[in-house]
C-alpha cells in the first residue's frame, strides 16, 4: 500500500529528490538542513542545470517522480523561463538554477548559518 503524501518523512523525501537530481545530472547539489530554523520547510535543495532546457527537464522529471513515487503534487514556479525553477514539495524545496542566475542570487548564502557552525553540505 502506498503511503499518501502527508505521510512521507522528510528524509525519505529528500532522499528521492536528490536521486532524482543526480539521474538527471544536476549540477553542484546542496542541501541545507532548515529543521529548527523555519517552518516553511525541513530542507532546502539547490543545484544548477547547464541550460535553460535542462533546468526545465530536471524540474518536470522531479515532479513526475514525485507524484509517481508519493502522489505528492508540486507547487511550481518558472519552469516556463527555465533560468530559476522554485518547487515546492512541502517538506523540500528545491531551487534549480542556470549557473548565471544561481551566481547573482546566491540564495545559499541567506540560509548558511556560519556562526551556528552548521554550513550546506554538498550532496
Amino acid at each position: 500500500m502506498t503511503a499518501s503524501p502527508a505521510d512521507v518523512q522528510s528524509d525519505v523525501l529528500l532522499a528521492r529528490i536528490l536521486s532524482s537530481l543526480e539521474d538527471d545530472k544536476a549540477e553542484n547539489v546542496v542541501t541545507i538542513d532548515l529543521r529548527g530554523r523555519s517552518s516553511v520547510a525541513d530542507y532546502m535543495v539547490v543545484c544548477s542545470g547547464r541550460s535553460s532546457r535542462q533546468v526545465g527537464a530536471i524540474a518536470e522529471k522531479l515532479m513526475e517522480r514525485l507524484k509517481h513515487d508519493f502522489g505528492r503534487i508540486c507547487r511550481v514556479e518558472g519552469k516556463e523561463q527555465g533560468d530559476w525553477v522554485l518547487i515546492d514539495a512541502s517538506d523540500v524545496i528545491v531551487h534549480v538554477f542556470r549557473p548565471e542566475v544561481r551566481d547573482f542570487y546566491q540564495i545559499e548564502k541567506m540560509w548558511i548559518a556560519p556562526e551556528a557552525g552548521t554550513p550546506a553540505r554538498p550532496a
